[in-house]
């Protein structure tokens, strides 16, 4: 295979033209993204530089970052959570705690197949979760966090916070 470097010898314009075609940025439609939304804008879009507004953007007060678990998941845990002392087992029934973990869970969702019955405390539950976990002989409990409690003095006890000039 021969090299451009010599392939070209003797060429006027090696390959490119005419000897205007190789002079500036006019014979290529200019330089960088010109022409972006002109002439060159499938080239751009297939690139994915695509001018203008796209897309939606949801706004934050819907998004959420909630933990979640699925109760297939928790099905092929149930064991494991057992044997690392996350979860105890009574009869046939596993009793777990999402809220209490080392990395909490604040809701189950209903994907998957549950085959044992589970007690199961958490903050929030889907209706199909909640279901498919009765159906298996297991129950929801809803999470309650404890609220400590606060000594409060009562008012006569109290001693005023300014002192009053007399």
């Amino acid at each position: 295979m021969k090299k451009n470097v010599t392939k070209f010898r003797g060429s006027r314009t090696c390959g490119g033209g005419t000897h205007k075609n190789r002079r500036g940025g006019g014979s290529r439609g200019g330089r960088g993204n010109a022409g972006g939304c002109k002439h060159h804008f499938v080239r751009n879009y297939m690139n994915g530089m695509a001018y203008g507004k796209h897309g939606f953007k949801r706004p934050q007060k819907v998004l959420s970052n909630k933990p979640i678990v699925n109760v297939g998941e928790l099905d092929e845990l149930a064991e494991q959570l057992v044997q690392y002392g996350e979860a105890h087992k009574q009869g046939d029934i596993y009793h777990i705690n999402l809220a209490e973990l080392e990395y909490p869970i604040v809701k189950v969702l209903g994907n998957g197949r549950i085959t044992k019955p589970m007690a199961i405390t958490v903050s929030e539950c889907s209706a199909r979760a909640r279901s498919k976990i009765e159906e298996a002989g297991g129950s929801i409990e809803k999470y309650i966090p404890s609220v400590k409690e606060v000594d409060i003095e009562p008012e006569e006890n109290r001693e005023p916070d300014v002192e009053e000039d007399v």
